[in-house]
């Protein structure tokens, strides 16, 4: 069997990098994916892009689902092992695996059976919508996979072996790569598909790293053993599932309802380049989302065992290493925004008017980043005490005043009043995450 990582002795920085730079890899490359697909598209022109934009905050939404399984792997499985439990690791593995493929079929067929439905609600253009329910009809054949890979990547990081997701989504990312140019135009016996070629790309890729993972841990040595990918699930392992993942989803999935919103409001006040600034400049944004994101995991998984193991000041330790961390990186990203934000926008489209309007964009988003840093990292402490609900409270309030406060200021200012909205909102949300977490802990010292 692959060997286990214990977390509970040794170096604290150089675990907590051991485990997060494949995380962060593996993070990028889900976001490479989207960027590949936002580069060749906008040769198409930035009404594809707004296309395939919206779509992406449906897939958003998806993967926030996804993280209900995802996240309970990741602690129930760290935790198991933390106190020598791998029995239980194992039980938790199958039944985050057969929550993840209930809900991956139940979204696969929604999508199908009723884009015209979702993609109305972002007002866009008659052509436009068209394109978007298109391309939703064939991704949408990939959403089962989807969420397989985030629920076997959350058992992989639960047994401290976050390098194994990295090398299969590496492998899928390469062949997006080679993929999408020769679906998007064609070559040879290929036909050019437009953006559905893109998704035609991204669903065999997806499918392809599917396969990589049930080998894998089919394997007689696999990381857990065989566990059952089915299993009629057990009462008190789904309600500690549901415990440890409905906030963390709950959380995600609002946070994404929240942006369709915004999405909507872009669309109003500034038209199709008003979604393509939100839906691109977020996948650009992803550098400080993903890196923070990456981090934060690796924190959760790394303080489960240690909590669990009754080595509380490890945790903390942990958490202020990753804090210095990610502020020192939010600083470099926060200038390249706020300097060489329309640059750095027409990498991926090259329309002036567009690009334009994105670099405005991340100006605005790029003052918040490392209020935005300080709030996951702290989401992932929260995580590996097993306390998702604080993280989800603060998230919830104040994305929800993102709402009213863009419709004010994309009265007053334009659309740019929408960015204003979720750039000040962050910041207080990383303001009062840090907080809340701090007289937490002094109530229990």
């Amino acid at each position: 069997m692959p060997a286990i990582r214990d977390f509970t002795q040794g170096g604290i920085f150089r675990q907590l990098i051991t485990l997060a730079m494949p995380l962060m890899a593996v993070s990028f490359i889900q976001m490479t994916y989207n960027m590949v697909d936002i580069i060749w598209i906008g040769r198409l022109g930035s009404k594809s892009v707004a296309a395939v934009g919206t779509v992406g905050m449906l897939m958003w939404m998806m993967n926030s689902f996804a993280l209900l399984s995802k996240v309970s792997a990741e602690v129930s499985i760290g935790q198991s092992i933390g106190v020598k439990r791998m029995d239980k690791a194992m039980l938790y593995a199958s039944h985050t695996t057969t929550i993840a493929i209930i809900l991956g079929l139940f979204f696969a067929i929604f999508f199908f059976l009723f884009p015209q439905l979702i993609l109305s609600f972002f007002r866009l253009e008659a052509d436009i919508t068209l394109e978007a329910i298109n391309y939703l009809r064939i991704i949408s054949f990939c959403v089962p996979f989807m969420f397989l890979i985030l629920n076997f990547s959350g058992i992989y990081i639960g047994t401290g072996r976050s390098d194994i997701p990295f090398y299969f989504n590496a492998t899928g990312l390469i062949l997006n790569i080679v993929l999408d140019p020769l679906f998007i135009f064609g070559f040879g016996f290929i036909p050019r598909m437009g953006s559905q070629g893109a998704a035609l790309a991204t669903t065999l890729s997806q499918v392809v790293v599917s396969i990589l993972f049930i080998r894998h841990l089919r394997r007689k040595n696999g990381v857990l053993g065989q566990f059952a990918f089915w299993i009629k699930l057990r009462k008190s392992y789904t309600l500690n599932i549901l415990k440890l993942g409905v906030p963390v989803a709950a959380m995600n999935v609002y946070f994404s309802i929240i942006n369709m919103n915004l999405t909507r409001i872009a669309s109003i006040h500034g038209g199709h380049l008003g979604v393509t600034s939100q839906t691109t400049g977020g996948q650009i944004e992803g550098i400080t989302w993903n890196t923070s994101q990456g981090f934060a995991t690796a924190l959760g998984s790394f303080v489960a065992q240690n909590f669990a193991a009754g080595k509380m000041e490890r945790a903390r330790h942990a958490y202020r290493y990753t804090l210095m961390t990610m502020v020192s990186l939010g600083l470099i990203v926060t200038a390249s925004f706020m300097l060489f934000g329309s640059e750095i926008f027409s990498v991926f489209i090259p329309e002036r008017a567009a690009y334009l309007a994105g670099g405005d964009y991340l100006f605005i988003i790029g003052i918040s980043q490392i209020f935005m840093m300080l709030e996951l990292t702290t989401q992932g402490m929260f995580n590996g005490i097993g306390k998702t609900s604080p993280p989800a409270v603060v998230s919830i309030v104040f994305n929800t005043l993102r709402v009213p406060l863009a419709i004010f200021l994309a009265s007053v200012i334009g659309v740019n009043g929408v960015w204003w909205a979720i750039s000040i909102t962050s910041v207080i949300k990383g303001i009062c995450s840090a907080m809340w977490y701090y007289f937490s802990q002094r109530e229990q010292r």
